[in-house]
């Protein structure tokens, strides 16, 4: 007999995110992997100048600027794999309500928005790269050229964009 406080026991199934994703021409491994790298390497930088203020009341000076530059990475990665799953922020009510027709419409609507989006990002940031290297900006903290941080924008803008026409497609050919 269980009281109406206790829980039931039920087993739980927890599904598998990677055996709902749909097929795709460039595998989603690929930001599934670039995830697990940025996070391990923001484990590793955070962990280790943890240990070296704990152990000599000092820190090292890089690990901000670079921890800062990894979350914008890890964003943008992050916002790939949305894309390519149809994961990425929307109202659910509109997205999700109406006839099939009207839900592919809405899909591809949204797409084909971030598609241009992300397009747009790519073709502008390009130019904040090239004015970067063009007049020799340095990073603040530490004074690598700011061009290493600034060129994963448009190329992860790209990368987000292709993702984005992917799944213009792909909502395109369903029935």
């Amino acid at each position: 007999m269980h009281l109406p406080h206790e829980p039931t026991h039920l087993p739980i199934e927890v599904p598998d995110p990677a055996a709902q994703d749909e097929v795709t021409v460039i595998p989603l491994k690929i930001e599934d992997w670039l995830t697990v790298i940025v996070m391990g390497l923001l484990a590793l930088i955070t962990f280790a100048n943890v240990l070296v203020r704990y152990f000599t009341s000092q820190s090292f000076a890089w690990t901000e600027e670079f921890s800062v530059f990894l979350m914008i990475v890890l964003a943008l990665v992050a916002g790939s794999a949305s894309v390519a799953r149809n994961r990425q922020i929307r109202i659910e009510f509109f997205a999700d309500s109406g006839s099939p027709a009207r839900q592919r419409a809405l899909a591809r609507f949204g797409a084909l928005m971030v598609f241009l989006l992300f397009a747009l990002i790519a073709v502008l940031s390009t130019r904040v790269v090239w004015d970067d290297f063009r007049f020799g900006e340095t990073s603040p903290g530490i004074g690598v050229p700011q061009w290493w941080y600034t060129i994963w924008l448009p190329v992860m803008s790209v990368a987000i964009a292709g993702r984005a026409l992917g799944l213009f497609i792909r909502r395109g050919r369903r029935a």
